[in-house]
């Protein structure tokens, strides 16, 4: 028998009827699913028979306290067993998830590990660690709204989030981990057991209005050190908006298409959860929906054929984003110093936009900030700072005049009113940084 055990932390009980007993062993991430990977097995005591067809609520404060689930029961042949070696052929037969001959072997003291000596079943794909998340081109409503589905544009952190073992790993478009930076998302692995998924999604701060806010998520996105990220979470909690599932149980699903993929996103009950949700999906047609969007403050719609595969990294009109408002992502490429209330602070932040030649200087800003948000930028950017300018056209002589140079690394994004004849950005307004981008990928949009 296996029982999926919430307790202080998840794991499964493994247990084997033998001598009037079930010999028994803790294992955090479950049963392996393919030869490739062994899982700790921690031996705990023998349990008394009657236990083996336990399931419900052992009271908190108990031992072992939380909910306890049977995953699987069934029969073993008993292939070896030693002090330190067990050897057994399972077959459930309760959900048929625990079947194949396993090995259960002793490293140290109580640590064990459990090894699955059969191949994995037929069909299987092993779970993938670095898949970059498919992005959307900015354009137009869909003229055809039966061949599409609409989602609202959520105003965050586009994030992925690998769950094994009841454990979620959640990582930023561009690779950096932000698991810790998140711990009241730790709650998603343990909400999927035995799961194992990848989902794309968005982490999003909504504020007081209940509105997405961007600046809201941004004191979130650097903070590393778990005591500084509990109380964060709880004075600004997120929230993970799920809307694609990209692996489940051994099936990479990157080539389904959109509809079969959203359709078994949500046969996972991830609707109820305490710190995330499912995106909610319209049908069309597409203009009611940017009207929702538009009456809730909302930044926009995506537009998803239903019959789109996913294209990891890969920018498809197949996704179609349309916005209510105007935002550019940009490369910060110096400063100018502030004045009267902002003396000793930034005035204002010059910025770019890559290009073929270099980085070509598309204005500058100096609104949307808080006190906060100037100190931070302030203090990142003194340590890029460089002593020439990193653009290649000219920054006006007023700019330049007092310019603090920096490398070119940290990328932004600001809301704003329109493009000039001349390339640059009228009345910008800062948004905050971006580190789920990198500055090779920043492009104009519009």
């Amino acid at each position: 028998m296996i029982q999926e055990h919430h307790a202080r932390s998840l794991h499964w009980d493994f247990r084997l009827e033998r001598g009037g007993v079930l010999v028994s062993w803790a294992l955090p991430k479950g049963l392996p699913s393919d030869k490739e990977t062994n899982h700790l097995a921690v031996h705990t005591e023998d349990h008394p028979l009657e236990y083996a067809s336990f399931e419900g609520e052992i009271p908190e404060g108990e031992y072992g306290g939380g909910m306890v689930t049977l995953w699987d029961t069934g029969s073993y042949e008993e292939l070896k067993w030693s002090d330190r070696e067990v050897r057994v052929a399972l077959e459930g037969t309760l959900t048929g998830r625990a079947r194949g001959r396993f090995v259960l072997f002793q490293t140290r003291d109580r640590n064990w590990m459990i090894h699955r000596m059969d191949e994995a079943p037929e069909g299987y794909e092993p779970m993938p660690t670095d898949i970059q998340p498919m992005l959307a081109t900015l354009g137009r409503l869909p003229t055809r709204d039966e061949e599409w589905t609409y989602e609202f544009k959520w105003d965050g952190i586009r994030a992925l989030s690998y769950v094994d073992g009841g454990r979620a790993r959640l990582v930023s478009r561009n690779g950096n981990e932000l698991t810790a930076s998140f711990p009241e998302l730790k709650g998603l692995g343990e909400a999927l057991g035995s799961a194992r998924v990848v989902l794309d999604g968005e982490i999003v701060a909504f504020g007081p209005d209940g509105r997405p806010s961007f600046q809201l998520l941004q004191p979130r996105i650097h903070t590393a050190d778990s005591t500084k990220a509990r109380r964060l979470a709880e004075g600004q909690p997120v929230t993970y908006v799920v809307f694609d599932l990209l692996y489940e149980d051994g099936e990479t699903l990157l080539d389904r298409p959109y509809s079969e993929r959203r359709a078994r996103l949500e046969g996972l009950g991830l609707d109820r959860g305490e710190a995330w949700t499912l995106s909610p999906r319209f049908e069309g047609p597409g203009s009611d929906v940017l009207r929702a969007s538009q009456e809730q403050g909302l930044e926009g719609v995506l537009a998803k054929r239903t019959d789109s595969p996913y294209r990891p990294g890969r920018r498809s009109p197949e996704w179609t984003k349309v916005k209510n408002v105007s935002m550019q992502e940009v490369v910060i490429g110096g400063w100018t110093p502030g004045q009267g209330r902002r003396k000793d602070r930034i005035g204002s932040l010059l910025l770019g936009i890559p290009e073929r030649t270099g980085l070509r200087y598309v204005g500058q800003v100096g609104t949307g900030f808080t006190e906060e948000v100037l100190a931070e930028l302030k203090r990142r950017l003194e340590l890029l700072e460089q002593a020439s300018s990193p653009f290649s056209n000219a920054v006006p002589p007023r700019y330049r005049k007092d310019a603090r140079w920096t490398a070119p690394e940290l990328v932004g994004e600001v809301v704003y009113g329109e493009w000039t004849n001349d390339g640059r950005l009228r009345q910008p307004s800062w948004r905050g940084l971006r580190p789920d981008k990198e500055p090779g990928e920043v492009t104009r949009e519009s």
